[in-house]
């Protein structure tokens, strides 16, 4: 399995160029084809006209982001020459957190950007990244809005508790592990199952080191209130990791989206890329 089709969400706001760079350089090392999806908020202009001069406001704002999304178009078609990736533009009208998913899941992978609340361009729909992870199906690479590293997965660290969703974020993960220069399989305060006179993490270890991988295990033992998302972030810095595998958990229910509190944690404070499956 590789990652040959891949789906890069798009926007008006300053990380899009920077979260485009991260989905080429992806679909370079892979020979993937690249869809770029254009899909931004666009709030109903009537709800506008009970204030006055919110509608030559709104009729301002959107020729503003037609020029930055026919910028933008304009350097997804360069980017894509440049770096030599087959792909191709799609500009849809329909919210993002449908679009996206919709589109993703006939993809290997999604790309997409972590919220921002400092930028109101990058805002698409409440809990947007939640709503990609739970409902698109695919494995999804979250590139923060602050990030400083170009390079993407030659230093791996994957959090592993022995779940469900974490076992599917390893097997997702397989193409950028078999690529990396280093592999650490990271278990906090040992797996939730399983007997405690195994070597934590060894098994899953095991699998990647059968396609040929090496891979190191490392286990951290914490006071019982300790927050697993910190101690993650602390060991992302620690190793020098720029990509970090982890199981998206939680469940989605009507009208509102809820994530277990190591993935909200990483959600909101990622320093590197993470790639999450649910």
């Amino acid at each position: 399995m590789s990652f040959k089709t891949i789906v890069v969400h798009l926007d008006t706001s300053p990380n899009a160029h920077p979260r485009l760079e991260t989905a080429l350089g992806v679909a370079k090392q892979f020979g993937a084809h690249l869809t770029g999806v254009f899909a931004v908020f666009s709030p109903d202009p009537r709800s506008l006209y009970v204030m006055a001069g919110t509608a030559e406001y709104y009729r301002q704002h959107e020729e503003l982001r037609a020029e930055r999304r026919a910028a933008l178009k304009r350097l997804f078609h360069a980017e894509l020459r440049r770096a030599e990736v087959q792909g191709e533009w799609l500009a849809v009208d329909e919210p993002a957190s449908f679009a996206v998913p919709r589109l993703g899941r006939c993809a290997d992978l999604i790309v997409a950007g972590q919220d921002n609340p400092g930028d109101a361009e990058s805002y698409v729909g409440d809990l947007f990244p939640e709503n990609l992870i739970l409902t698109s199906g695919r494995p999804v690479l979250l590139v923060p809005y602050a990030r400083n590293e170009r390079s993407t997965g030659r230093r791996i660290l994957v959090a592993w508790d022995g779940s469900r969703e974490a076992a599917r974020a390893v097997h997702d993960a397989l193409p950028f592990i078999r690529a990396a220069e280093k592999t650490t399989v990271l278990t906090i305060n040992g797996m939730r199952e399983g007997g405690q006179d195994r070597v934590r993490g060894a098994d899953i270890a095991a699998l990647i080191a059968r396609h040929g991988v090496p891979v190191e295990v490392a286990d951290i033992e914490t006071g019982a209130d300790a927050p697993v998302g910190e101690t993650l972030l602390s060991q992302v810095a620690d190793s020098g990791a720029d990509l970090l595998v982890m199981g998206g958990y939680g469940h989605s229910r009507w009208r509102e989206l809820v994530m277990g509190g190591a993935t909200r944690t990483i959600l909101k404070s990622m320093t590197v890329p993470v790639l999450l499956s649910h």
